[in-house]
């Protein structure tokens, strides 16, 4: 069979990866996936950047064990903190981050130049999306907000309700104020689409929101063809998509249904100790 049949590795530190997930098979239909959710030591972006890039090595080693043609970090901290490290570490092997693709994305939407970014903390204090943005609008004016509490909401299933829009108001109500408000929100985190009705009901239509599950697909997808990796169909009977998570396979499948959109079987997760990996 002509192509590469092998699968595309993707990792995230929980379940909001699987926005991207999900993006990619819905882009790359002929693809085989294997996702890796560290629920066990979820939320990185509070964490410092040497232990998402130890967290980030751990994960890929596993996911290139099984036989991965391509690694995508679904997780903006570990894709600011870490993406060089793997990249080079892991070289051959294409590793493809969510930042640069969303980036991208939200200088393309912007009219008036003004782009909000809300992120983890890690992914604020690195200050990523600002240098992606400003290498392709050098004159981009960017304002940051960290809202951590939004990864808690998402990984509960809270994705509305009055404690979700308060906390969106909480976030998002001063970034949107004035006459000098950007016209742009780039969602900086893999968990945040699921709160998207939310975040729309907080900040109005006026504003273009940016997902950069949808750009980094298309990301993906060049390089696989340009790389000569992508597939051309499946071979066999199995599965297109295998899961992995560090803790609780039920509770990753009942969660990670609402960010897949679709049903996740427990029997289709298996439990993996990445110190082991």
């Amino acid at each position: 069979m002509v192509g590469d049949s092998r699968p595309i590795g993707v990792f995230d530190s929980g379940m909001g990866g699987l926005t991207v997930l999900r993006a990619l098979a819905a882009r790359l239909p002929e693809e085989r996936f294997v996702y890796l959710g560290d629920t066990a030591r979820l939320p990185y972006g509070t964490k410092s950047a040497e232990t998402v890039q130890a967290y980030a090595l751990q994960a890929t080693r596993l996911l290139l064990g099984e036989g991965v043609k391509m690694v995508v970090i679904a997780c903006n901290t570990a894709s600011a903190v870490a993406l060089y490290v793997l990249q080079e570490s892991w070289d051959p092997v294409p590793v493809i981050g969510v930042i640069e693709p969303g980036a991208s994305a939200g200088v393309a939407a912007t009219k008036n130049g003004r782009i909000a970014v809300i992120a983890t903390e890690g992914t604020v204090q690195g200050g990523a999306y600002a240098r992606a943005i400003h290498l392709q609008r050098d004159d981009a004016q960017v304002v940051q907000q960290p809202c951590q509490v939004f990864v808690a909401l998402a990984e509960e299933g809270w994705t509305d309700g009055p404690a979700t829009l308060a906390s969106a108001q909480h976030y998002l109500g001063p970034l949107f104020e004035g006459d000098n408000a950007p016209d742009t929100l780039v969602l900086g985190c893999t968990h945040f689409p699921v709160l998207a009705n939310t975040i729309r009901q907080t900040i109005g239509d006026e504003i273009a929101l940016v997902d950069s599950a949808e750009t980094t697909a298309v990301a993906v997808a060049d390089a696989l063809e340009s790389g000569g990796l992508a597939s051309e169909g499946h071979t066999g009977a199995g599965k297109t998509i295998r899961f992995f998570a560090t803790d609780s396979p039920e509770r990753f499948a009942r969660v990670g249904a609402i960010f897949l959109g679709r049903s996740i079987d427990e029997s289709d997760v298996e439990l993996v100790d990445l110190l082991k990996a």
